[in-house]
């Protein structure tokens, strides 16, 4: 034999040549193979093993370099080749050599894989049969059976047949485990773990149940007294393929423990295997043996039989968990694979751990022998290394297990006593829930829920952690894919598994995060209601407010976050497909909200109203909780509408009623709400049945009015209308007029707002409803604060005529309640000293939105206007004055229809008078008011409103017949019953008397003045009131009359002189007043004077002047601080009364209230000046002229026009220039004086100049082309061609007639304009 040649020479030659074959050609230096020699060779027991084993080694480079070759030899004779198989077999049990044996059973079976022929297959397996049952011993046959393991581990089909036909075979297997070597042990082992192992574990299912109840009993012997590392391995191997049948599992589990691991060579194990093997000796004899055994690998430093082990835990546990956790939770089995959490980084491990441990807290053992409690923190330190890992399965595993302890731990035993603790797990949670992954983050959230339990809370409570968690599962939202509705079209109709993917993990996170936010609004009220929990006893005092770690801050943050993103977020997603599951978390958390934040609450209900909650609530009842469906669902819908009905009710209407009232809407809303599982749709025939007891129906119409009072309207205008309209009448029509006072004020709000798009009720609907609201024993408890109300009841005559009065009342009560009470008194002064002579356009747009309401009400329904008047005269001073003051804004509105309200207010206001006037005359016989009439300021108010409102007409005034002059009748003799001290009145009737004197033309007022000039009564009152202010130092503030009342009698007073001198009227009764008071007033107190008192003083001077301080109706009075010691002098007895001082004095206060910026002040100061001249020049002509004539008019000229661009263009200065210029003035000069005017009036332009200014320029021209001698005839022509352009601006069509009739309330005081415009001679 060589090297080169597969062939014994010796034999060679007698064998055919058909078993030889050449591997390569010879001119490659081919190498001959022989199968003959070679079987030959090991059959001759006189060769040696080593050329044995070197011929089985090139047997095996054969069967590698050439594969088939050696298969095709053999199959020119199946018999050579059964018996080449049969002695290699043979030398399995002959040969010593272990190198030889090896190549014997690596050359074995590559042959059989190569002829893959199943009587081969036999041949090994009966061969092996015999040879078993023909030994003594079965030490021999170790290499038999390692054989036969590489051979079932090469070919699984030996396995079936092996498993099927062979019984007798396993059998001896069996028995071979009971052989006490190890080594032999091992490869039986081996045997039947290849074997079970094959063909994907289909042989274990198909073994004879006795022998694989055999396997199970004799694998737990072998296992318990193991010592090789590999028979350990085999064991543990062996032992993975039998838990998965459930029947071997039962055997194993029910071995007898009573054979104990034997404490020979237990090196191989872990440091602590003897501790572990003495506590074995010392269990009970009716210790399962397996979780021994399985601990034990646990134990060992080999992390593949760990997690084998931790497998075959899982495996057992699987099958019936309740049934064997037990014997592993009582082999401490929980807390050895707590402490591979603690030392393992293998993500395989770890799940399969994590696997375990779940099935055994399926079992209350295991928290009752403490397991939990022994390794959460084990568990909460691998979960956060378990999140660095590249497999999301192990956490989400690890998740899995966390949600199970924190579900099933007991109340009584905490895992967190300490803060530190918790605060662990809740960061574990918090990563857990920012995992990339969406699945883990759910499983995370879900464990959040179960760390929200108040039993896992430590002392104190951590709200920050909790808060972080929320804000965490928050933070995700924004990844979760929310599907579009094309999206949902497109997946409609596909299958599940198509349809999970991203929106699946989406929804599933969603879900879970809902249960952890509910969850952790439980907890909130939990905590609230207790005050221990509450509050951190190691708080501060001074920073309890202020800390982070509380539970109103947790509060805050759940109401934030369910209000701005989890709400929106959810909503989009169950938009287009509704999920039961997911909505009943959504209503649940939003009820809950109502309970944490209660000062939040108004405004949250008001958000959750106006966004559609009430519809959206609604819907999704009707369409999962009809039939009884989903009772979780509808009773989360129920107490979210009933907490945010009641919430909404409370805060909104505060006139709602009584205790009572709530609580019934509360009963009602409870009892009814369940049961309210319809479709919107069918309401309107819900409210149409009759049906008993309408309870229902009641709660129908009260959700309808909140929904609708925030903008949702559940069912069209038209719809709610009728349906109410139906209830009442068939409530009713049964017998049953009144109806609960909730449902009632309900129904009424209903009927008002959707009055518009309804028709017009008749008579029979009407009816019912005046019925059912007079049912109501109060109606102001039916009263809500909407215009609707306002327009429902005043738009049919039968509801104004009950209800109208108190209607209007409770709306002005409540409108006072919203006025704006912060107006100061600056403000009321600058708006009553506006000058804008056109007074009557107001802005209604600055009226508040109640007096708004009422002018759009007295437009559409004018005889509103007399309820109001009579609520002037009946009703409370407050409410009263109210009412005044909405009929005045009416007034100054309306003036489209003034003439025609005003026309209907003065006979209802003549009445009133008359009525006053007769019940004073027959109680106090015209000796004063008996009484005071808290109505009668009111009424001369808006007596003055309407004076001052109604725009002048010569038909009403020409004639001083009928309405007018019977109420000037009136309250003139009314004045004359006042006392001097009943200011309130006298004020509004002296305006009164003033403004109709000023308003009428000259020449219908003679009856007028007749009449007032005969009530001796009026003139006492006026010389009362004139004579209490004489006196420069009034003894007391309470004895002088208020200025505006002064004011006002002097204006009466001026136009009782002026028309008593243009009638000629009779008068009987003359009036004092000292002038010397009234020069030293202006002279020496008008720093301490109203402005408008002291324009009244000079407008009475001015009237005086002009009749040269001679009338029949005042009788001036003077001193000698005014003309001088006695007797006169010529000029002063030519002056008398006034005097040449007191003339002096006069200018000199007129010069310098010429200076002032009150436009009235200034106005009356020209006038007074023009007027003084006049009576100077009249009495004497020297004195005027030397008046006018004087210095200091040159500096007061000066001053004028110096003082802006504008003052040169006031009307009151250049009048006052133009009547210094008629009186021959020399202060007056062409340059600089008139000549800055002219330039002033061309750099301006004509046309920029007010009408009044362009009239009182056109004079001063006229004045200066008559008496100023020009420089030069340029001068000339610019003045001629000034007046040119003011022509078209001067003439009498462009003046405007009703502008100096116009009466301006200043204050209290009203003020006729022309009284106060300029003198144009």
């Amino acid at each position: 034999m060589t090297m080169t040649n597969l062939v014994y020479d010796k034999i060679h030659f007698r064998h055919d040549l058909k078993w030889s074959v050449s591997l390569r050609p010879a001119e490659d230096g081919g190498v001959l193979f022989c199968v003959a020699c070679v079987i030959e060779m090991m059959e001759t027991e006189d060769i040696a093993s080593v050329r044995k084993s070197f011929a089985l080694s090139n047997i095996i480079g054969v069967m590698k370099s050439s594969p088939g070759t050696l298969r095709e030899l053999l199959r020119q004779d199946h018999r050579v080749a059964l018996h080449f198989i049969a002695t290699l077999l043979v030398m399995l049990q002959t040969m010593e050599d272990p190198v030889t044996l090896e190549k014997v059973d690596q050359v074995l079976v590559q042959l059989l894989l190569e002829l893959q022929n199943e009587l081969s297959f036999h041949l090994v397996l009966d061969e092996i049969h015999k040879q078993l049952s023909n030994q003594q011993s079965m030490k021999p046959c170790l290499p038999t059976f390692n054989f036969l393991g590489n051979l079932v581990k090469a070919v699984p089909n030996v396995a079936r047949s092996l498993v099927t036909q062979y019984v007798p075979l396993l059998d001896q297997l069996c028995s071979a485990l009971l052989y006490p070597d190890e080594a032999l042990k091992t490869s039986v082992v081996y045997v039947w773990l290849q074997l079970l192992g094959a063909a994907g574990d289909t042989a274990a299912q198909s073994l004879p149940i006795a022998i694989r109840d055999r396997v199970c009993v004799q694998l737990l012997q072998t296992f318990a007294n193991a010592s090789s590392a590999l028979l350990i391995k085999n064991c543990v191997g062996l032992l993975w393929h039998l838990v998965q049948v459930g029947e071997a599992v039962s055997v194993l589990m029910n071995s007898p423990g009573s054979q104990m691991m034997c404490d020979e060579n237990q090196d191989i194990l872990a440091n602590n295997s003897q501790a572990l093997i003495q506590n074995q000796e010392q269990q009970p004899t009716d210790q399962c043996l397996l979780p021994l055994l399985l601990k034990k690998v646990l134990l060992s430093g080999d992390e593949m039989l760990q997690l084998t082990s931790a497998k075959c835990i899982a495996a057992i546990l699987v099958h019936t968990p309740r049934e064997y956790s037990t014997f592993f939770i009582k082999a401490d089995t929980a807390g050895f694979l707590f402490d591979r959490l603690a030392c393992s980084s293998s993500e395989m491990l770890l799940w399969c751990v994590y696997s375990c441990l779940v099935l055994l807290t399926e079992d209350t053992l295991f928290f009752s022998q403490c397991h939990s409690v022994y390794g959460i923190e084990y568990l909460v330190r691998s979960l956060k290394e378990a999140l660095q890992m590249t497999s999301l399965e192990v956490p989400k595993q690890g998740f899995v297990l966390l949600t199970e302890i924190l579900e099933r731990q007991p109340p009584s035993v905490h895992l967190f006593p300490s803060g530190s603790g918790f605060v662990a797990v809740s960061e574990a949670v918090v990563a857990g829930v920012s995992s990339p992954c969406l699945l883990v983050a759910a499983q995370a959230a879900s464990a959040g829920a179960s760390l929200f339990r108040l039993n896992h809370q430590s002392r104190p409570v951590q709200f920050k952690e909790l808060e972080a968690l929320i804000k965490a599962i928050t933070e995700r939202f924004s990844e979760l894919l929310v599907p579009s509705p094309a999206h949902w079209r497109k997946t409609r109709n596909m299958r599940r598994s198509n349809h999970s993917g991203q929106i699946f993990r989406s929804e599933r996170f969603l879900v879970q995060a809902l249960v952890c936010f509910q969850a952790a609004c439980r907890l909130a009220e939990q905590c609230a209601s207790d005050p221990v929990l509450m509050e951190n006893p190691f708080t501060a005092p001074n920073k309890k407010n202020k800390d982070e770690n509380s539970l109103e801050s947790l509060c805050q943050c759940l109401l934030h976050c369910c209000d701005s993103v989890w709400m929106p977020t959810v909503l989009r997603m169950c938009e287009q497909a509704p999920n039961a599951q997911i909505l009943q978390y959504v209503y649940s958390i939003l009820s809950s909200q109502f309970a944490l934040l209660p000062s939040l609450m108004p405004a949250f209900a008001t958000k959750l109203a106006s966004s559609g909650f009430f519809r959206l609530a609604l819907e999704h009842k009707g369409l999962f909780c009809s039939g009884n469906r989903n009772p979780d669902l509808n009773a989360s819908c129920c107490s979210l509408l009933q907490k945010l009905s009641m919430c909404l009710l409370f805060q909104s209407d505060s006139t709602f009623g009584s205790s009572h009232d709530f609580e019934e809407v509360k009963n009602l809303l409870q009892c009814n709400l369940p049961s309210l599982c319809f479709h919107l749709s069918d309401w309107p025939s819900l409210l149409c049945e009759y049906q008993e007891p309408r309870t229902t129906q009641y709660c129908v119409v009260i959700v309808l009015y909140l929904a609708l009072q925030h903008g949702d309207r559940l069912l069209p205008d038209q719809t709610v209308f009728s349906s109410v309209v139906w209830l009442l009448q068939s409530v009713q029509e049964q017998g049953s007029c009144a109806l609960p006072r909730s449902v009632l004020r309900s129904a009424l709000y209903l009927l008002a707002v959707t009055q518009d798009k309804s028709p017009n009720l008749d008579g029979v609907p009407l009816n019912y409803i005046s019925k059912a609201l007079s049912s109501c024993q109060s109606f102001s408890s039916l009263y809500f604060h909407h215009p609707a109300l306002l327009h429902f009841i005043c738009r049919y005559p039968e509801l104004s005529e009950k209800f109208g009065a108190l209607l209007l009342e409770m709306w002005l009560t409540m409108q006072a309640q919203h006025t704006d009470e912060d107006q100061t008194l600056a403000d009321m002064q600058e708006k009553a000293e506006k000058t804008d002579r056109h007074g009557d356009q107001r802005q209604v747009e600055e009226q508040d939105t109640e007096t708004m309401e009422l002018l759009t009400l007295t437009e559409k329904y004018p005889n509103i206007i007399l309820t109001l008047l009579d609520m002037v005269s009946s009703r409370e001073a407050a409410l009263a004055e109210r009412v005044l003051g909405v009929l005045e804004v009416v007034l100054n509105s309306q003036r489209r229809c003034i003439t025609d309200l005003c026309a209907n207010l003065r006979p209802a206001l003549l009445q009133e008078l008359q009525r006053i006037g007769v019940e004073n005359m027959a109680h106090g016989l015209g000796h004063g008011l008996a009484a005071p009439v808290n109505s009668l300021p009111l009424l001369l108010k808006l007596l003055c409103v309407i004076q001052t409102s109604d725009p002048p007409s010569p038909p009403l005034y020409c004639n001083m017949e009928g309405v007018h002059f019977k109420l000037l009748y009136h309250v003139s003799s009314i004045v004359g019953m006042l006392k001097p001290t009943n200011t309130e009145s006298l004020l509004p009737a002296l305006n009164y008397l003033y403004c109709c004197l000023s308003l009428s033309p000259a020449h219908s007022t003679d009856r007028a003045v007749s009449m007032l000039l005969s009530n001796s009564r009026l003139m006492d009152q006026l010389q009362a009131v004139i004579s209490s202010s004489s006196a420069l130092s009034p003894p007391s503030p309470s004895a002088c009359p208020p200025s505006s009342l002064l004011c006002c009698s002097h204006l009466l007073l001026s136009s009782l002189i002026t028309l008593q001198r243009v009638h000629s009227t009779q008068v009987h009764k003359s009036i004092s007043w000292s002038l010397d008071t009234a020069v030293q007033r202006i002279l020496l107190q008008k720093r301490n004077t109203n402005n408008l008192l002291l324009v009244s003083y000079l407008r009475l001077l001015e009237v005086l002047l002009d009749v040269d301080l001679a009338s029949a109706v005042v009788c001036v009075s003077t001193s000698p601080g005014l003309v001088g010691p006695r007797p006169l002098g010529v000029e002063d007895g030519a002056l008398y009364p006034l005097g040449t001082r007191g003339a002096l004095f006069l200018l000199t206060t007129l010069s310098g209230l010429l200076l002032q910026k009150h436009e009235f002040l200034v106005r009356a100061s020209v006038n007074c000046l023009s007027s003084l001249l006049g009576f100077l020049k009249r009495r004497t002509p020297a004195t005027a002229k030397y008046v006018v004539c004087q210095p200091w008019l040159r500096f007061l000229l000066y001053c004028l026009l110096s003082s802006g661009e504008s003052c040169p263009l006031h009307p009151a200065i250049l009048r006052l220039i133009t009547v210094l210029l008629q009186y021959n003035s020399t202060v007056v000069l062409w340059e600089p004086d008139l000549l800055h005017v002219v330039e002033t009036v061309e750099k301006r332009g004509v046309k920029e100049l007010s009408q009044e200014a362009a009239q009182a320029l056109r004079l001063l021209l006229i004045q200066i082309q008559s008496s100023v001698s020009l420089p030069s005839k340029e001068h000339k022509l610019r003045v001629r061609k000034m007046m040119e352009a003011l022509e078209p601006q001067t003439s009498v069509e462009s003046c405007n007639p009703s502008l100096s009739s116009n009466i301006l309330c200043v204050g209290d005081v009203s003020i006729c304009l022309s009284d106060f415009t300029l003198k144009t001679r």
